[in-house]
C-alpha cells in the first residue's frame, strides 16, 4: 500500500505526544527528489535524493556497533570535503551483504555521478563533473537481505530528472515519508537563528521507531543549513550536541548497524568566518542545532514501535555524568518499568529496582523520586502524603515524567523513552511482512 501524503498534513494524524509538524520551506543549495524503486512491492516512495548543486560541506557520526552496513563503510571511505548528493533507500539495510552490497553502491554512485554531471551541463553556466566519491548513502530496513542494486539503478535517471530546486513543505514531507520503515509518522524540525547579522536556517529530517538506543548517532537523521561552516566545525558541533539529543533516547535498548546522523552546510548565506567552535558568533547556531536534534530525537521516541506513552526520565545531582546516564538508561530500558507504564500501573517499586541494577553507589537516605509533580519517595522513605490514587490517575497521561534525585553531586542527565506494549511485539514478530 502507498503512503497518503495528505493524511500526514491533517491535524487528525499528528502524533498527540508531540507538537504539530513544522512547515519546512526553501533552503538555498539543497534540492530534493523521491521515487518508488518498488522495494516494498507497492507504489510508495522508497528512494530519496538530496542534491547539492554547488556541493556542501558535511560531517557525519555513525553507529558504534561492531557490525556496520555497507553504506557506512562506503561513506567512511570517501575522503572528500564536499559532497554533491546523499541517496537514501529504505526497506533494505545493505548490512551483512558483503562484496555484493558494497559493489552495488559503487555502481549506483557511478550512475548517480554520471546523471548529476549531465544535469550540471544542462543547468549550470560553469558545470562541474561530479565524481562517485562525492556521493554518500543512507540505508535502512532489513539486515542480511541481498541489496537490490538493479532496482535502485533503474530509478536513478528518474530520481535525477525529478529534482526540485525550490522546496516547500510537501517536498520535505515526501522526503521524510520516503525514508520511513515501521515509522507511523514522518519526523521534521526546523529553527531559524543567526550568525552575526545573517539569518540562518537549520532544517532536519529523521526516521526511526525501532532498534533505537543510539550510540553516536540515530537510525537516520539529516540536518541541512544554508550557513557557511567548514567540515571540522560541523563535526565538533555535531559531537557536542549529540549526547543530550540522539544519544539520550532509547525505544528498546537496541543499537542499529546503520545508525547515521549527518549535517550539510551549503554555504549560501554569507556571514563572518567561523574558525573556532568557541567563537561567540556561533552561539545562536549552536543552540538552534541542539533544538533541531532534540526535536527530531523526541519524535523518534514518540513514534516508537507500538508506543502509547512518551517518557522523560531526569536523573539529577549525581556524582558523575556517567552515573546519571547509567541510572537514566537503566530505568529507560527496563522492560518491567516500560510494561508497568504501558499498563498505567503506579508501580514505583520498579523504578527502585532499575536504580539499584544500574551499579551506581547511592545513599538511600538521600534518594527522592517524583512522578510528574507527585513526590513519592523523599529522603529514602515513602512520602507520608503518598496517595496511590493520584499516581494511578497521573499514569493515564500520554506524557510521563520521572524525576530521580540522587543528592550525591551536581551532574544531571535526561533520557527519553517509550512504553512497551503488545503492539511492539506484534510489529517486530512480523517485521518483514
Amino acid at each position: 500500500m502507498g503512503i497518503n501524503l495528505s493524511n500526514f498534513l491533517s491535524s487528525k494524524s499528528k502524533n498527540k505526544r508531540m507538537i504539530e509538524f513544522q512547515d519546512l520551506d526553501h533552503i538555498d543549495g539543497v534540492s530534493i527528489s523521491t521515487v518508488s524503486a518498488d522495494l516494498y512491492n507497492n507504489p510508495r516512495d522508497d528512494l530519496v535524493m538530496f542534491y547539492f548543486r554547488d556541493g556542501a560541506n558535511y560531517a557525519s557520526l555513525y553507529t558504534q556497533s561492531k557490525i556496520v552496513s555497507e553504506n557506512i563503510k562506503w561513506n567512511l571511505n570517501q575522503k572528500v570535503k564536499k559532497i554533491f548528493s546523499l541517496v537514501v533507500n529504505t526497506r533494505n539495510a545493505n548490512c551483512f551483504t558483503g562484496k555484493q552490497g558494497y559493489k552495488g553502491l559503487e555502481k549506483i554512485a557511478e550512475l548517480v555521478s554520471e546523471k548529476l554531471s549531465e544535469k550540471q551541463k544542462e543547468d549550470e553556466s560553469q558545470p562541474k563533473k561530479i565524481k562517485p566519491k562525492e556521493i554518500i548513502f543512507g540505508s535502512t530496513g532489513t539486515i542480511g537481505e541481498i541489496f537490490p542494486e538493479e532496482k535502485i539503478k533503474s530509478k536513478i535517471p528518474d530520481l535525477v530528472s525529478k529534482i526540485k530546486y525550490t522546496q516547500n513543505k510537501y517536498i520535505w514531507m515526501k522526503a521524510a515519508l520516503g525514508m520511513m520503515t515501521t515509522d507511523t509518522q514522518p519526523k521534521m524540525a526546523m529553527e531559524v537563528c543567526s550568525i552575526g547579522n545573517s539569518e540562518i536556517k537549520i532544517f532536519g529530517l529523521a526516521k526511526g521507531s525501532g532498534m533505537i538506543q543510539p550510540n553516536m548517532a540515530t537510525t537516520l537523521a539529516y540536518i541541512f543549513t544554508d550557513a557557511d561552516l567548514p567540515n571540522d566545525i560541523l563535526k565538533k558541533l555535531l559531537k557536542k550536541n549529540i549526547s543530550s539529543t540522539f544519544n539520550a533516547i532509547s525505544c528498546d535498548g537496541d543499537t542499529s548497524t546503520n545508525d547515521m546522523v549527518s549535517i550539510f552546510s551549503t554555504g549560501k548565506i554569507k556571514h563572518s568566518k567561523i574558525k573556532n567552535i568557541n567563537d561567540e558568533k556561533i552561539n545562536e547556531f549552536d543552540k538552534g542545532l541542539n533544538k533541531v536534534l532534540l526535536n527530531l530525537a523526541k519524535r523518534v521516541v514518540a513514534d516508537g514501535e507500538g508506543s502509547s506513552k512518551f517518557i522523560k526520565i531526569l536523573v539529577k545531582d549525581c556524582k558523575t555524568d556517567n552515573d546519571a546516564k547509567k541510572i537514566a538508561f537503566s530505568i529507560a530500558n527496563s522492560p518491567l518499568v516500560k510494561t508497568a507504564i504501558a499498563g498505567e500501573d503506579a508501580n514505583w517499586g520498579r523504578i527502585i529496582m532499575a536504580i539499584g541494577k544500574a551499579g551506581v553507589n547511592i545513599n538511600l537516605d538521600k534518594l527522592s523520586i517524583k512522578f510528574g509533580d507527585i513526590l513519592i519517595i523523599q529522603n529514602g522513605k515513602l512520602n507520608t502524603n503518598y496517595n496511590e490514587t493520584d499516581v494511578s490517575e497521573y499514569m493515564k497521561n500520554d506524557n510521563i515524567e520521572i524525576d530521580v534525585d540522587i543528592s550525591n553531586g551536581s551532574k544531571n542527565f535526561t533520557a527519553y523513552t517509550m512504553d512497551l506494549t503488545k503492539k511492539y511485539i506484534e510489529i517486530n514478530s512480523d517485521y518483514r511482512s
